[in-house]
């Protein structure tokens, strides 16, 4: 396994963080009262209304499509792009295909600070609103910026708090690593996902509050509540229940980590930049450019005003998807040590071509003109079993760049009669889970999700 961007604490050290995580994940609650938590959600919803309205292209400032190859991009040259791209894969049931992405060649900061009170660990969490949330205000890290925001590539103010990431005390990161984001929509994207500790000197601001992770965990029970950003970062952190079981898992980590390199090694998938004008089986019009058969997604343009974003009102394009998608993850207990079912997914947008994700990561209604027997493996168990679902929630992707993206979240817990369908899937411990978190690009964003929930039930 190669460590890429990550900082591995000691052994004892890691223990320690568990055992005081264990005791802020216990608390319901801790700086701020339920009542009090309650009180500000509606408050920071109330102070920061936001208007988003679908435009047609040429009302976009700053941005247009190139005269070249039809991609459209920044006047900056900064922010993101949206280009074409020519797929050959030998996954899934279709093996070629054109499709816009997202290329954003920019590495981002996702950052949660972590401050004790009475020492137990507090996170200090965003109430920030993204044109693309489809219920304005969420819940996000402390920092959640592309370099060209907090670089102030648009003139606008400066980001809180980055200056505790940027410039991380000695001894102070907790996880630094670099992970990817969707790689059905973004091209190679990947962001620096960091939990920080800080001191008495950091004190919350108007938008910003200090939440117990039982709290946060709570939250994370409830729809459209923790943006995907926070979700991510949160995977980082060392599960703090690891101490509950004692056994061995079903692989050895040797062969875990075999079975990741076989499966990059084995599986061929050729990305070919092409110009966004060149992309078959898609038009453009003046709100859209979409499939002609009107499946996957679209890329359209907004317009936002926004009091609470470092500038007033700006103008961008975001991916529309068509449907909702399913994440669903299956859980079982073998050796006495609890197991994940992980797939080993490539996806054009990956930089490693393979990163494991949850047992299920559809959108059904994106397979409902392929042949029979095209159907994701173990959708229609999930879908069978999702009344006994442990954990089944509603969850927006980035709301910075996806318009109204939501997934339905699910945890089932499964006995062993489940068999394995092919060479795609292996059953995971979560210590073994745990330890390839430490590490990038080894779970996509929606198996990070999922491995999140899991720790809440």
């Amino acid at each position: 396994m190669t460590a890429t961007s990550v900082l591995v604490p000691s052994s004892a050290g890691h223990a320690r963080t568990r055992a005081r995580l264990a005791v802020s994940a216990a608390a319901g609650g801790g700086v701020l009262s339920e009542a009090q938590l309650a009180a500000w959600l509606r408050d920071r919803r109330a102070a920061q209304p936001q208007r988003v309205e679908r435009v047609p292209f040429a009302a976009l400032r700053g941005w247009d499509f190139d005269a070249a190859g039809g991609d459209l991009r920044h006047s900056s040259g900064r922010f993101f792009s949206v280009h074409g791209l020519r797929v050959r894969s030998d996954f899934g049931p279709v093996a070629a295909w054109d499709q816009p992405i997202i290329r954003q060649p920019e590495v981002g900061i996702l950052g949660i600070a972590l401050r004790y009170f009475d020492g137990v660990p507090h996170l200090l969490m965003q109430a920030k609103a993204e044109p693309g949330n489809i219920n304005g205000v969420q819940l996000s890290p402390t920092v959640q910026a592309t370099k060209s925001n907090y670089t102030r590539v648009h003139g606008g103010s400066a980001v809180p708090y980055l200056e505790h990431f940027r410039r991380a005390a000695p001894g102070s990161v907790v996880a630094d690593v670099l992970q990817s984001e969707q790689g059905s929509w973004f091209l190679h994207k990947r962001n620096r996902n960091m939990i920080v500790e800080v001191g008495p000197e950091v004190v919350a601001e108007e938008d910003f509050a200090w939440l117990t992770l039982g709290q946060v965990n709570a939250l994370l029970r409830q729809d459209d509540m923790i943006n995907m950003d926070a979700r991510t970062v949160l995977s980082c952190l060392p599960d703090w229940r690891q101490g509950e079981a004692a056994g061995d898992a079903l692989h050895s980590d040797a062969d875990i980590r075999s079975w990741i390199t076989d499966r990059r090694a084995v599986h061929e998938v050729s990305a070919e930049p092409i110009g966004l004008a060149r992309t078959e089986g898609w038009h453009r019009d003046e709100k859209a450019v979409a499939r002609e058969d009107g499946r996957h997604f679209s890329v359209v343009a907004v317009d936002v005003s926004s009091g609470r974003r470092e500038v007033p009102a700006w103008s961008q394009p975001l991916i529309e998807p068509h449907g909702t998608g399913i994440a669903a993850l299956f859980v079982r207990w073998a050796g006495g040590v609890p197991h994940v079912l992980l797939r080993a997914r490539a996806e054009a947008g990956f930089l490693t071509t393979v990163e494991l994700g949850p047992t299920v990561q559809c959108v059904p209604e994106n397979y409902a003109h392929l042949p029979a027997g095209s159907l994701p493996p173990y959708l229609s168990e999930a879908l069978e079993r999702r009344a006994k679902a442990r954990y089944d929630v509603l969850l927006s992707e980035e709301g910075g760049r996806f318009l109204h993206a939501r997934s339905h979240y699910m945890i089932i817990e499964v006995e062993d009669e489940v068999p394995l369908v092919s060479d795609e899937f292996r059953w995971v411990s979560t210590p073994q889970v745990d330890e390839l978190l430490r590490y990038s690009h080894h779970l996509n964003v929606q198996a990070r999700t999922l491995i999140t929930a899991l720790r809440t039930l």
